[in-house]
């Protein structure tokens, strides 16, 4: 298990690392050049500077980078929050971590993708390329983004909805683990079975909808990642008889 978690983070970071540079745009100052006397003259062409590109971009589109950064970090931490969950289910990661260090660890875990997930939906309320509003944020199927029709059947916004179904079943796992983890301990149990829903929720959700998720190799390791994830959780399921 404590190898599963390493793979998993670096899988993390660089899947992160490639869908940052895998989108950025870079914008260079053209120039000519004219042979004279042996010598080269560059003249630059009159326009806005690298700096004022990059500075009128951020400012444009401040909302849909932070809504894009806050996404990732969510999904990065449901994926270890998975692995690290499994593995004390299992015991194996008690090789490694004493239980308090690693019940906190995963308790924390819990809150950053609850609070990345939080900022990853209200941010779409500043978006100026997708409008997004309270209602179509927390009532499923009510936003018109992205219709979905499969077989003639037309679904609505399905992709979007799984994104707010998986933000209310994040909500009770995260609530009944705060608050009932010690005094209802089979309450705790069976919600958070719930975590496998979340997972294929956002899976889908993400490989669907997520702007560095929709192509290329990013989106394969996506897929990589969410098969490795259902076949350890799979597993789980099998060893402790909850199949």
């Amino acid at each position: 298990m404590r190898k599963l978690l390493m793979l998993a983070i670096i899988f993390v970071v660089s899947l992160s690392a490639v869908a940052i540079f895998s989108q950025s745009t870079y914008a260079e100052e053209s120039a000519s050049s004219a042979n004279t006397s042996g010598g080269v003259v560059v003249q630059s062409i009159p326009g806005p500077t690298l700096a004022q590109k990059v500075t009128e971009r951020t400012s444009a589109s401040w909302s849909w980078y932070i809504v894009r950064g806050s996404g990732i970090i969510a999904a990065a931490a449901l994926i270890i929050l998975m692995l690290s969950g499994i593995g004390l289910v299992t015991g194996r990661t008690f090789r490694f971590l004493e239980p308090i260090t690693a019940w906190a660890s995963h308790r924390a875990l819990g809150i950053v993708m609850g609070v990345s997930l939080l900022i990853h939906m209200f941010g779409l309320l500043f978006d100026r390329f997708v409008p997004f509003s309270l209602l179509t944020l927390f009532v499923p199927w009510l936003s018109n983004y992205q219709p979905v029709t499969i077989f003639g059947l037309q679904l609505g916004s399905l992709f979007v909805a799984l994104g707010v179904l998986s933000f209310y079943l994040t909500v009770i796992i995260v609530t009944v683990s705060l608050l009932w983890v010690e005094n209802k301990p089979y309450l705790w149990k069976i919600t958070h079975l719930l975590s496998y829903i979340v997972m294929a929720f956002v899976f889908i959700h993400t490989l669907y909808l997520g702007t560095d998720f929709t192509h290329g190799i990013v989106r394969w390791l996506w897929i990589a990642m969410g098969v490795g994830i259902a076949g350890i959780s799979l597993y789980r399921l099998w060893r402790s008889k909850s199949l």
